[in-house]
């Protein structure tokens, strides 16, 4: 059900399977649980709840008091749970949604549960933790006809949507190869050197939730090893610098280039750790053709220096026509030209052959929100530009990237349709995540 607003003449109104209908009044309010609380359920928040006046925070659910922060003062009367399953238990016929911001390997069972329900769900990349578990939330949410949104909120910015229409409109040509990239080397952190206590703030089994190896609470040089950021490095709760940006980064090229499943992956890097995220590594994808679109070539780096540079000759401090610095994690190559492009700008390549280019029309119109998107599609408006429908196959393909460079740097074809990585039992044995016991779904 939609929660109505609490004015004056207004009831609560009842709607089947959670939709609201067309022309509504727009004092109808969503009613969302906030799942995770810490820096990005936090955002969330502001975003969807604090600001808003078509959300109520009808119930809050974190493991960690301190993580939680203020969230229970700023949202007293609604509802504080631990576990996210108590909370459905109590209130699923009270939620009408749920905005999961938690570490990578508790995605899944709430957000899958939450769909079963025919909740709706907007939830942080990479939107799950596994292959398997991506590809069935996103099945499962195109079944149950739920609104969605994946947390990559730079695909409402004015710069994207630029490039996308450039790119569609055959400004450099066909595009035959991408390179997109993160800069640094994060990972690999430090083993654990020490085992202590967790905090009587936090609820460390409900935090471990469905991971399957017994994790103690380690410290390393005194401070906890993965509480409360550095899960992230580690293979059995994060997904790495990968995981960490992937989704928004290739998020122009897949908007661009209509790109869905890789037909082939292969990956490499340094060793392999089995405990640790790399501090760099390589993915190329290929995709086959789309309609009129020639097979494209999808260059995935974590590194300190993008190969593509002194491949194309282009240096990373490139400035546009107007001077600006244009910070770059995609690079498209044309039968025409090149786009070198950031979150925020571009440049066309090579600079004088665009001296006197005529942009083409504005096509895609302005964001009215990435958040408000979501609420509106929730209340049965358009579906958000970031839809699983969308996000899905996006979010799969850098979590197979991982698995590729995991398994030992792989190379396979990936029969997507049958979820097989072909002549590749490495890859193949982990597709499929193992919970632990009373985790299973």
């Amino acid at each position: 059900m939609l929660k109505a607003a609490s004015v004056v003449g207004s009831g609560i109104l009842f709607l089947p399977d959670g939709i609201l209908a067309r022309g509504q009044s727009p004092n109808e309010r969503l009613a969302v649980a906030f799942i995770g609380l810490g820096a990005q359920g936090k955002f969330q928040l502001d975003h969807l709840a604090a600001k808003s006046e078509l959300v109520d925070a009808v119930a809050l659910c974190d493991v960690d008091d301190v993580r939680a922060g203020t969230a229970y003062e700023r949202f007293p009367k609604s509802k504080k749970f631990y576990d996210f399953r108590e909370m459905f238990d109590a209130m699923e016929n009270s939620i009408d949604a749920v905005a999961v911001s938690t570490p990578d390997h508790t995605h899944y069972h709430p957000v899958i549960r939450a769909i079963r329900a025919g909740k709706h769900v907007y939830c942080e990349k990479p939107l799950a933790h596994s292959v398997a578990e991506i590809r069935t939330i996103t099945e499962e949410a195109a079944r149950k006809k739920v609104a969605t949104q994946l947390g990559c909120q730079r695909h409402a910015l004015p710069n994207m949507a630029r490039v996308v229409e450039l790119i569609k409109s055959g400004a450099i040509g066909d595009v035959t190869e991408v390179h997109s990239w993160i800069l640094g080397e994060r990972g690999m952190p430090k083993q654990p050197d020490g085992v202590g206590e967790p905090p009587e703030t936090l609820k460390w089994d409900l935090w471990l939730g469905p991971c399957r190896n017994d994790w103690k609470f380690t410290t390393t040089g005194g401070k906890p090893t993965l509480v409360p950021y550095n899960w992230r490095f580690w293979w059995d709760f994060g997904t790495g610098e990968t995981g960490n940006w992937a989704c928004h980064i290739l998020d122009l090229p897949y908007w661009a280039l209509d790109l869905k499943y890789p037909v082939k992956v292969s990956a490499s890097g340094p060793e392999v750790d089995a405990e640790r995220t790399p501090k760099g590594m390589d993915v190329v994808f290929d995709f086959p053709a789309r309609g009129d679109l020639p097979p494209v070539k999808l260059f995935w780096s974590h590194t300190k220096m993008p190969a593509c540079f002194a491949k194309f000759g282009i240096s990373a401090t490139i400035k546009n026509k107007e001077k600006q610095n244009v910070n770059p994690n995609n690079l498209f190559v044309g039968t025409k030209g090149m786009i070198f492009a950031g979150f925020d700008r571009h440049v066309l390549l090579p600079e004088e052959r665009f001296t006197d280019f005529e942009y083409p029309n504005q096509t895609i119109p302005k964001s009215v929100g990435f958040h408000l998107e979501w609420i509106n599609a929730c209340k049965g408006q358009e579906p958000a530009t970031c839809n699983f429908n969308y996000s899905g196959p996006m979010a799969e393909t850098a979590i197979l990237g991982n698995t590729a460079f995991r398994a030992g740097h792989k190379t396979f074809d990936w029969d997507a349709q049958k979820m097989i990585a072909v002549n590749c039992p490495e890859v193949q044995a982990a597709i499929k995540p193992d919970f632990r016991k009373g985790w299973e779904y």
